[in-house]
């Protein structure tokens, strides 16, 4: 794990650096916070610790408008209350009081660097998946991992990574469906000072990163078109060029790629470029839906019970027989992610001893009938657009009518962008293009939810 603490050495936080170091951690140390900015866009850190003496508020003000995604830790003296109210709202994530205390500062470290990414499983089906991922993570090639949304796709990804000769170099994650399309190549390939507005100093890009470890790509089928022949020459010729830039950069990655669509249709539909498709899909690792893994239901269901007794502070409870036969027969429409959140709010409604039917609140109907609450309205909404002549949409032309269901389905979803596309079985890009026209027509758009672009 890779630390910056930005302050002075000679006080307390110097004793903090030294716990850090103890516990495994790689410590880099800047004076100030433009020491400390130069310092992230060149090289990237996993973790800051700022002395709260220095401009906290600057310093997280910098990493948003720069986009560099990191958790922020302020350090000050216990007894000075108000300095710590102050980091906490300028963004910083915790605050540790000095002088460190070493349990303290592991917990926090042991927080950022949880390597809780193990795969539990038990079915033929997802053996026999997870044995070609480990015969295949020892090489250098490029690997595909495709499957239905909630699968564990990037679970999968951090295996390989763990399992290949690069485990000891950075496991570099890009979410290519989350970051808005004209931004996208800065953060893969970096930029050059003043490459264009806001590129206020050189910064490095994932690429880079990742040099000497593992880029995943995820979600890479919702990638521009036109940025894929630039990716497609950066893992051909194993390098990069910075935006802005003049001089080409060598890097050493492997690459991993996600996707939930099925890749070789796309291509076909002309949405993907077929000379890239090949040179990701070396190897595909097709990962089965939790409905095609039964065996799998029961023995997810007790890990995620045990995690969120233990996250939240309650005894843990087994789950009743009846429990268990009520997860088993639903549908999984979100598959391990939706069956993960499923067991987190058993645990908070358990009652007794044991976590029964009564705190298994599952989100839509048994296998074969439509699972998610959010496609039944959509469903629903649909129905009522056939019936469209008793239901007021006679004279609303197709574009209101389709105007009217996406915003109803994003509203539904919580303004949450991606799952809002998949309800649809429309791209991200689609949608967002639609939802800015909208909001230039002066239409009332639902807010992005959890840190999404707009548009």
């Amino acid at each position: 794990m890779r630390l910056l603490i930005i302050g002075a050495m000679d006080g307390q936080i110097g004793a903090a650096s030294q716990i850090a170091m103890a516990r495994g951690a790689k410590v880099s140390i800047a004076e100030d916070v433009d020491q400390g900015l130069e310092f992230l866009r060149g090289q990237g850190a996993d973790l800051v610790m700022v002395d709260v003496r220095r401009d906290v508020h600057r310093l997280i003000e910098c990493l948003e408008s720069e986009r560099i995604t990191l958790p922020v830790i302020a350090c000050g003296i216990a007894s000075d209350a108000s300095a710590a109210v102050r980091a906490i709202k300028a963004g910083a994530k915790e605050y540790i009081p000095l002088p460190p205390d070493a349990e303290l500062i592991a917990a926090v470290l042991a927080a950022v660097t949880d390597d809780n990414h193990a795969i539990v499983y038990k079915d033929p089906r997802m053996t026999q998946t997870m044995k070609l991922a480990e015969q295949v993570a020892g090489s250098h090639a490029s690997i595909l991992v495709t499957g239905e949304s909630g699968t564990g796709k990037e679970l999968m990804a951090r295996f390989i990574h763990n399992k290949s000769p690069r485990a000891k170099g950075r496991f570099v994650a890009v979410n290519c469906a989350a970051i808005p399309e004209n931004l996208l190549e800065s953060e893969l390939f970096g930029h050059e000072k003043g490459a264009f507005t806001g590129a206020v100093a050189r910064r490095i890009g994932k690429f880079e990163e990742a040099n000497g470890g593992t880029l995943l790509l995820d979600e890479i089928s919702e990638m521009d078109i036109r940025l894929q022949a630039k990716l497609l020459r950066a893992i051909q010729e194993r390098e990069i060029d910075r935006v802005g830039g003049n001089q080409p950069v060598k890097v050493d990655v492997r690459i991993v790629a996600t996707s939930n669509r099925n890749l070789e249709e796309y291509v076909r539909q002309g949405g993907f470029r077929e000379d890239l498709f090949y040179r990701l899909n070396v190897v595909n690792l097709a990962l089965p839906s939790l409905r095609e893994r039964p065996l799998d239901i029961p023995i997810l269901a007790e890990h995620f019970a045990r995690k969120y007794a233990d996250v939240n502070g309650v005894p843990p409870r087994p789950l009743t027989a009846e429990a268990r036969q009520m997860l088993v027969r639903h549908g999984w429409r979100g598959n391990v992610r939706e069956l993960e959140n499923t067991m987190h709010r058993a645990v908070l409604l358990a009652t007794g001893h044991e976590i029964g039917p009564d705190a298994i609140m599952l989100t839509g109907a048994p296998m074969g009938g439509v699972q998610d609450p959010m496609v039944a309205q959509v469903a629903q909404t649909a129905q009522s657009v056939v019936g469209a002549s008793t239901n007021g949409l006679v004279g609303k032309t197709v574009a209101e009518v389709e105007r009217e269901l996406i915003i109803d389905t994003l509203s539904h979803c919580l303004g949450n962008r991606t799952h809002a596309a998949n309800i649809l079985g429309i791209s991200i890009r689609t949608l967002r293009n639609k939802l800015k026209q909208y909001s230039e027509e002066g239409v009332a758009v639902p807010p992005p939810a959890g840190g999404e672009p707009a548009y």
